[in-house]
């Protein structure tokens, strides 16, 4: 069973970690879910890892800020920055030692960039490898929703619109009579061409417990943020970029920008798949986070030979 831990960060914000295996471990892999979400997206990827690697490989999960069980925040820190300041805060308070995996899906690979922008000679130090599951380094340059131009910049628009609203409504959440209502909404935005009735639940649970302050809050710095240039200087890890092809938040050019950004990475595109793959597509994910951990391991292995 994960041990849960509880780290309070420097505003006194303080963050639900999950973590399994010990300590020591080989190499650590730290899972950061998408907007909305929380550490449960990873429930597939955690029950692999764990049976693939044994005590080879820490495995952590946490919720962000804002987020599932972890605690509300200053509109103020509702960005991406402030996110990438964090995930350095998590590896200090419960991997502060060895080489780390960082795998991150949509917002999450969002701040698996910030903090290498933000914090370059910390993620030297630690980065071993890298998956990046339904992201992007381009904001929303690329988010078209899978429909005509013209009405996704409308959409954009009501969006942004809505999020400033949202972000002013402080620590309360999103009525849980409305989020059933909207599933087939929820359902359309983020899955594609088929999808597990457990997953739809498990989102929409983890869309109710998002304060509307980071619902909204985090908006802003999504769609603006650009990282294709601390990207390029990472090439020397092992990565995997993986992507659904009827995605509409992040499709298939996002991830290819990516690929482009690291030559060395694996690219991955799913037919049929939506944003939702660590769910829609667990075997395609945990293969390609296999192989980057492979990867890892045998490095901290050959640093450990002498000569």
């Amino acid at each position: 069973m994960p041990e849960h831990v509880e780290v309070r960060l420097e505003d006194d914000v303080h963050l639900h970690v999950a973590a399994s295996g010990p300590p020591d471990a080989e190499v650590t892999a730290v899972l950061l879910h998408g907007w909305t979400l929380d550490g449960r997206s990873w429930h597939r990827q955690q029950a692999e890892l764990r049976e693939r690697f044994g005590d080879r490989v820490r495995v952590v999960t946490y919720d962000a800020r804002g987020h599932g069980r972890s605690g509300c925040m200053a509109l103020r820190t509702a960005t991406l920055a402030q996110l990438g300041d964090d995930l350095a805060a998590v590896l200090d308070a419960v991997a502060p030692a060895g080489p780390v995996v960082l795998v991150g899906h949509s917002m999450g690979g969002m701040t698996i960039m910030e903090y290498a922008h933000r914090h370059p000679d910390h993620f030297a130090a630690r980065a071993a490898g890298l998956v990046f599951v339904s992201t992007t380094a381009e904001g929303h340059t690329h988010t078209v929703y899978g429909l005509s131009p013209r009405i996704a910049r409308l959409i954009r628009l009501a969006e942004t619109t809505g999020a400033g609203v949202l972000a002013r409504c402080g620590e309360w959440r999103p009525p849980r009579a409305l989020l059933r209502a909207l599933r087939p909404s929820i359902r359309w935005m983020l899955f594609g061409d088929h999808c597990d009735p457990t997953d739809i639940r498990l989102v929409t649970s983890a869309v109710a417990r998002a304060t509307l302050r980071s619902i909204g809050g985090f908006r802003a710095s999504i769609g603006a943020q650009h990282r294709l240039d601390t990207l390029a200087a990472l090439a020397h890890l092992p990565a995997a970029a993986l992507v659904g092809d009827r995605d509409r938040l992040t499709p298939p050019p996002c991830a290819e920008s990516i690929a482009a950004a690291l030559p060395a990475t694996e690219l991955t595109v799913c037919p049929g798949a939506g944003h939702m793959l660590m769910m829609e597509r667990p075997e395609q994910v945990n293969a390609a986070l296999a192989g980057v951990l492979g990867r890892a391991l045998a490095g901290a292995r050959s640093r450990l030979l002498p000569g």
